[in-house]
């Protein structure tokens, strides 16, 4: 499996290297670069925008620094990553929108529809619960370990962790 290293919400402005403080709005953005996936964040005033080769975009308020953080799940920023991984071949891609799935299946976002099997892989369909698409997620077999390591490269990614 490829590991990613994504770097935990920095709380400095990546335009301007200045601080963010707690309560304060930034923009965060989640960007390929090469085999990675990279988050940086903004402060709101200096968003420059999202940068072409951006997977995904949000915004929120840097939390207080004395309370422990729980994570808030964004459906539609799951969803948009869902789709930017659709049709790689990369295994880790695989596992990583297989899992996403299962994320969004739990959120009632996406929902069961069926299952069937194309040659010796077993392959999910669901259907976006909003707009009725339908999707095809080949399961990659992975085991629970491997999909706890997965979820976690997933809420790192998106500094959930």
């Amino acid at each position: 499996m490829t590991d990613y290293d994504i770097a935990a919400p920095s709380r400095v402005c990546t335009a301007t290297g200045r601080e963010l403080k707690p309560g304060e709005p930034f923009v965060a953005v989640l960007l390929e670069e090469g085999e990675k996936f990279v988050r940086k964040d903004y402060a709101a005033d200096a968003w420059p925008g999202a940068p072409e080769k951006s997977v995904a975009f949000w915004s929120g308020k840097v939390p207080p620094t004395d309370r422990p953080r729980k994570p808030t799940f964004n459906d539609d920023l799951l969803l948009e990553w869902f789709q930017h991984l659709a049709g790689s071949s990369e295994a880790n891609r695989q596992n990583i929108r297989y899992v996403v799935a299962l994320l969004m299946m739990r959120r009632k976002r996406l929902k069961f529809e069926d299952a069937k099997r194309q040659g010796t892989t077993d392959v999910l369909i669901l259907r976006d619960a909003r707009n009725g698409t339908r999707h095809e997620i080949p399961d990659p077999r992975l085991s629970e370990a491997e999909i706890v390591a997965v979820q976690d490269e997933v809420f790192q990614a998106l500094g959930w962790q």
